[in-house]
């Protein structure tokens, strides 16, 4: 049994995984699709395999939501260097709508991720967009004047004036 008091010699060096050199790494290169249009033409091709097909509806099968998913993919492909993490971001609604496409196709109850009904059951007439729409008429049911927000002022009470050195005056 070793002795607890012997300091470990052959451990790693702290911020040892910090050291390659500048450039080694994928993300660190200049990406090879620079635009959303190009990572968009990219998500496109590579989800039209029916491998990733069959695999997109057995992990949705099983409860995974589409942000999450998309979210994955995105993050996976800035990792490769193949888009920079600003393009992911702008690509997600991109990928959600191909993966809601293929769910759609496969006639599968999916879980969106975006809210509190998150599950969507195929074959209904209502889109997300619709019901986002019909959501904001009730909320705005009745006329315009009711739709104007009275904003009140807050009440102030005479409060000690501030001193120190960060005091206004």
């Amino acid at each position: 049994m070793p002795n607890r008091n012997e300091p470990l010699i052959d451990a790693p060096i702290p911020g040892m995984s910090m050291t390659h050199e500048l450039g080694a790494r994928p993300w660190q290169q200049p990406p090879k699709y620079a635009t959303v249009e190009d990572a968009s033409r990219y998500y496109i091709t590579r989800m039209q395999d029916t491998q990733f097909r069959e695999t997109l509806v057995n992990v949705l099968e099983m409860g995974v939501p589409l942000t999450t998913l998309a979210n994955t993919i995105q993050l996976s492909s800035v990792m490769q260097g193949l888009h920079s993490i600003d393009v992911g971001m702008l690509v997600i609604p991109v990928i959600m709508e191909i993966m809601k496409l293929i769910a759609d196709s496969a006639d599968i109850e999916y879980n969106t991720g975006l809210g509190e009904d998150d599950s969507v059951k195929i074959g209904s007439k209502t889109s997300d967009i619709d019901a986002t729409i019909g959501k904001l008429s009730n909320l705005f049911d009745g006329d315009e004047d009711e739709m104007a927000m009275d904003i009140e002022e807050p009440v102030v009470e005479d409060e000690e004036p501030q001193m120190g050195l960060m005091a206004r005056r």
